[in-house]
């Protein structure tokens, strides 16, 4: 009877743990390579100065890493859904700012760092540029952000080298 009873608990312990794996569409390796970049972040520019706060949350059952961002210069704010596309096999990132613009970026988690960016471009010189933004996951808990734009393959300008710092 002692080992009915062991047999009938790890039975239902196997199912209960089967059931929830399977009812996380969103929980394997590859889903959950950005979330060191989860949680309520201060952010400041390279010179220490203050750049604004960011808020990133899992959403929709944990599939999404949602971004609020609130500008330290009034009146700025963006959102970004960033998700992992089971069909190309690679992070996208779509941002859309309160200024009307927008961004798209792919890539994926390479040891500590997550890199995506967009696809080529034709800047209004007709040079080829496309956007790459490194976030990097210290050992610290802090967490780096490096926007460049490269153009021509070799001209690298900095947009953003922001550095995270958890407050919650």
């Amino acid at each position: 009877m002692k080992h009915l009873f062991i047999a009938i608990v790890f039975s239902i312990f196997t199912l209960s743990v089967t059931a929830q794996n399977t009812s996380c569409k969103c929980c394997t390796e590859e889903h959950i390579a950005f979330d060191f970049w989860l949680g309520t972040w201060e952010v400041t520019n390279a010179d220490g100065t203050k750049a604004g706060k960011n808020i990133i949350k899992k959403v929709q059952g944990g599939c999404i890493l949602q971004e609020n961002w609130t500008s330290a210069t009034l009146g700025y704010t963006g959102t970004s859904n960033n998700f992992y596309n089971l069909k190309t096999r690679q992070w996208e990132q779509i941002w859309i700012d309160n200024q009307g613009a927008s961004l798209h970026m792919k890539g994926n988690k390479f040891g500590n760092q997550m890199i995506l960016r967009t696809d080529d471009e034709i800047n209004s010189e007709g040079k080829v540029f496309f956007h790459r933004i490194t976030w990097t996951a210290n050992n610290d808990g802090t967490v780096r952000q490096l926007w460049e734009t490269i153009t021509n393959k070799t001209e690298i300008t900095v947009a953003f080298d922001g550095l995270y710092k958890k407050i919650d």
